[in-house]
């Protein structure tokens, strides 16, 4: 009976604004190779891979694969929008588990354009059309879908629990302070909280641009195995996956703004992860988060367990969620400052908490991690909870 699956090796490409990258099949195949030279193993050796992105045409994971190699293996391509690298990771996990493949391949890539996230399907049904009756009850204004959501979530936050827009300029400052040294980080010059709270004003005469993350482009790879595998090859530095959970949507989902951007996936999905990998929130050292805006940054300190629900500004003023306290939270700048190339960023998730637990993490190392939570949100919707350790 297999105990733990291992992620044998670790790739990712330097994130870059639209317009000054390289195309998605050169980075993806780049991270791929990164990946491969990491783990110590030849292309020849995967069995399955599967390729995230949602910005592409299908196939595409083939195309950027076959510049690798063209083992005639069987690919298969995941669009489960922001979540789409954490889900490509988690289907490997399960090819591996089930014993169909010792050695599998989640990569991710994607090329955005500049500007709000927009539905290009104008044509048909949104997933999004659910929500639209939670956003007319709490009189969400106008505005792009992703805006709306986070926007309308961080302000249900500041009227539930009475906080103003200080708390999130905080948290994109944390962020940033962290992406100063992380190489592969998109943005990596420091914020002062003046600088975040007089931005530009994106949406509900509140949220500024510098509390969003950016449209990013870039690649990220994983080489999962079995323990197995893992010893018949010498595969000597491979991190253990403990637990990984995915978990959709309920009714709960449309109860009120907070709800609808995953808090209720998020809880559900981490408390499954604990109690499989037998350790609490406590227990985890790093963590990489789907921060995709700071309001849902502080949503799910308290959806993952960090703190109790309405607790987050307290976490926040003791510095708890950064070096020195309880918890180092997105110590790669996160989403916020690194970058979200939607398919790329589970992957990149991944590779940065693997790197503290080998200790290869330079300036940023969190010093002794022994456990690592990653948190990645699509919505529409799907959140992958996945905890790490040696």
């Amino acid at each position: 009976m297999m105990s733990h699956v291992i992620v044998a090796g670790v790739g990712m490409t330097k994130f870059q604004k639209p317009g000054q990258h390289q195309p998605y099949r050169v980075m993806a195949a780049n991270a791929i190779k990164m990946a491969v030279k990491d783990a110590g193993i030849t292309a020849k050796q995967i069995e399955q891979a599967f390729a995230a992105y949602i910005y592409g045409d299908s196939t595409s994971g083939q195309h950027a694969f076959y510049d690798v190699i063209q083992s005639g293996i069987a690919i298969v391509n995941v669009h489960n929008n922001c979540s789409s690298g954490s889900s490509a990771l988690y289907l490997a996990r399960q090819a591996v588990l089930s014993g169909e493949v010792e050695c599998a391949l989640a990569f991710g890539f994607e090329e955005m354009q500049p500007g709000a996230l927009v539905s290009h399907w104008q044509d048909r049904e949104s997933p999004f059309d659910r929500v639209e009756p939670v956003y007319e009850q709490f009189n969400v204004p106008q505005g792009p879908i992703a805006l709306r959501a986070f926007g309308s979530a961080g302000r249900h936050y500041m009227e539930k629990y009475h906080v103003d827009a200080s708390l999130f300029a905080k948290v994109a400052v944390k962020s940033r302070a962290h992406a100063v040294n992380n190489p592969y980080s998109l943005f990596n010059t420091p914020l002062t909280m003046a600088d975040v709270l007089n931005d530009k004003v994106i949406f509900d005469n509140y949220l500024t641009r510098t509390m969003a993350c950016p449209p990013t482009c870039g690649a990220a790879a994983a080489i999962i195995c079995s323990e197995a595998f893992a010893k018949r090859n010498g595969l000597s530095h491979g991190v253990k996956i403990l637990a990984q959970t995915m978990t959709t949507d309920t009714q709960v989902s449309w109860q009120d703004p907070i709800s609808s951007v995953g808090a209720d996936m998020t809880k559900r999905a981490a408390n499954k992860a604990y109690n499989s990998a037998g350790i609490g929130p406590q227990e985890i050292d790093v963590i990489e988060l789907h921060d995709c805006f700071t309001p849902n940054e502080i949503i799910n300190y308290e959806a993952l367990g960090l703190c109790a629900e309405g607790a987050a500004i307290e976490l926040v003023e003791k510095n708890d969620n950064t070096y020195g306290g309880k918890f180092v939270v997105g110590p790669s700048g996160g989403l916020m400052s690194k970058g979200h190339p939607i398919g790329a960023t589970g992957l990149a998730q991944c590779a940065e908490l693997c790197w503290h637990l080998r200790g290869e993490a330079g300036k940023r190392q969190v010093t002794g991690a022994k456990f690592a939570l990653q948190h990645n949100i699509g919505l529409g919707g799907a959140v992958v909870v996945t905890i790490y350790g040696q």
